[in-house]
């Protein structure tokens, strides 16, 4: 047996069965049945269908690397979901504030899409251990950030649950920072028509849940679920269209349809609630679009080649970017809204564009730390030549004999 499957055999197996142990008993002693409310149930299974199927798919683009995308994937939300509920736990005793068990497995869910959004950056290139680690330090320094702009901007707690998608964006795109480019000889690091329909069918299925997760925390549900909706749908459109003018021989290109028709929904989110008339959403949507097709340009010309990053899913055009615009857009929508009101509005402003930034600085900042983290040899980073591929971590019958 080689020696990098008997070091995965010795500690991922431990890892998993030790963290399981410990959240067993701290439920023990944290949790009690005081009821839940049955009606929420339907924004649960919303947000859990999203983590499930749709980034478990949406990640399967690479065409050797199929098993730890949906695998892993799962792994890390079962895991990660139940360290978030005692995350949040142990921050409502410090504030004894209280809260109903389901609305804390629902926000224990959204988090975890920061996660999930950071995996996509590094894709491939981790060790279940490290997914772990990352997973488990990623969802304390996001309720971290959550708190500091909770407790010192005075932003409310739904509000800042949104910035999940900024927060996952830039603190996976730090992440990646520290590890190995792959190999530019590589043919891994690719996709086959098989593997691109199976990422789409995880867009599909992001696409029809995402007005769910923009309203789930909303105050105005329906208001938050119409706008998402028509957002979603010009992104989706110009998607087509741009996909087209930007092609060398005018063909619907897969990976800008993969990513674009998703911006909308994620610009969308921040304003959801408050956008009065569904134009706004609609421009946002359209300006999204644009945004993560001629991003995905930038990025991977101008970008990502200096600073020597490697982004595996293009998370940053994908989230990272919509995000930036849809924070961008509440400020603008804020703007104008207290125009008449000259005396607080730059106090408002200056509170928006304080969370933003303080939002997206602890992201880049605990990201560069994690990535250190995770690259120490005590964690067995896999090397360059391992990198987007199944066969280092699944067995696969049919191959077993010389592997």
């Amino acid at each position: 047996m080689p020696s990098s499957y008997r070091t995965f055999r010795n500690s991922v197996p431990w890892l998993i069965l030790s963290l399981e142990a410990v959240f067993i008993v701290l439920f023990y002693f944290l949790f009690s049945d005081d009821g839940v409310f049955i009606e929420s149930y339907s924004a649960f299974r919303d947000v859990n269908h999203m983590l499930i199927f749709g980034f478990g798919f949406f990640l399967m683009f690479l065409k050797r690397y199929g098993f730890s995308s949906t695998g892993f994937n799962l792994l890390v939300i079962v895991l990660g979901v139940q360290c978030s509920v005692l995350i949040d736990t142990f921050v409502l005793l410090l504030q004894r504030q209280s809260k109903h068990q389901l609305e804390r497995l629902i926000k224990a869910a959204m988090s975890m899409t920061a996660v999930v959004i950071s995996t996509g950056a590094v894709l491939g290139k981790t060790n279940p251990v490290q997914l772990i680690l990352m997973t488990v330090l990623e969802l304390i320094v996001f309720r971290m950030s959550r708190w500091m702009n909770t407790t010192f901007l005075q932003i409310t707690d739904n509000i800042s649950m949104m910035h999940v998608h900024l927060f996952g964006a830039y603190f996976g795109l730090a992440v990646s920072s520290r590890f190995s480019e792959p190999s530019p000889r590589s043919d891994k690091n690719a996709s086959t028509p098989k593997s691109d329909l199976l990422s789409m069918l995880g867009t599909l299925f992001l696409w029809v849940f995402w007005p769910s997760f923009n309203s789930v925390v909303s105050e105005s549900k329906w208001r938050a679920i119409y706008n998402t909706y028509f957002g979603l749908a010009v992104s989706a459109v110009t998607a087509f269209a741009l996909s087209v003018l930007t092609t060398k021989d005018g063909k619907f290109r897969m990976t800008h349809i993969h990513s674009a028709v998703l911006a909308g929904g994620v610009a969308v989110g921040y304003a959801a609630h408050s956008i009065k008339y569904p134009w706004i959403a609609m421009v946002l949507g359209l300006l999204a679009s644009v945004i993560a097709i001629l991003g995905s340009y930038c990025s991977q010309r101008c970008l990502n080649p200096p600073l020597k990053l490697h982004d595996t899913s293009g998370v940053h055009f994908t989230f990272g970017m919509p995000a930036v615009l849809g924070a961008l857009a509440q400020v603008i929508l804020l703007i104008i809204k207290n125009w008449t009101n000259l005396p607080s509005l730059g106090y408002l402003v200056m509170i928006q564009v304080g969370t933003f930034c303080l939002t997206i600085s602890v992201a880049l900042i605990t990201g560069f730390i994690a990535g250190l983290i995770l690259n120490h040899r005590l964690f067995k980073t896999i090397p360059v030549s391992k990198y987007f591929d199944d066969q280092f971590y699944w067995e696969f019958p049919h191959l077993a004999v010389g592997f």
